[in-house]
């Protein structure tokens, strides 16, 4: 199973980006897939999540202006909006096949990079 993350790039300060996650192989249902972001200095964080059948969560700092959404059981999005500066990080979209441990993920994909500059 892999986790192909894409989207990233350079962004100015409010604009926008969107970042796409697909999973490749064997499983054909992911219960729960999100997005981390690593900033710099600061340790991993989960930044939004999305679990079949749950509203989506969010981290404080970007409820307002970050969507997660799915396309299908294998696909998730994240549309950022308004960036700031203080977004600028690696971000990691990750998945899990059944959901059943809060804040597990299997799987993880790597990192795509977000720069908002300002």
């Amino acid at each position: 199973v892999q986790l192909q993350a894409s989207g990233g790039g350079l962004v100015q300060v409010g604009g926008f980006l969107r970042l796409s996650c697909e999973v490749s192989g064997s499983i054909y249902r992911m219960q729960r897939m999100g997005w981390y972001r690593q900033r710099p200095g600061n340790q991993r964080e989960l930044v939004a999540s999305d679990s079949i059948g749950s509203d989506p969560e969010y981290e404080d700092s970007v409820k307002g202006r970050f969507t997660i959404s799915r396309a299908h059981a294998r696909m998730v999005y994240l549309q950022m909006n308004n960036l700031k500066p203080d977004d600028t990080g690696v971000y990691y979209c990750a998945a899990d096949r059944f959901g059943w441990v809060a804040g597990r993920y299997e799987y993880w994909g790597q990192g795509t990079l977000v720069t908002v500059s300002s």
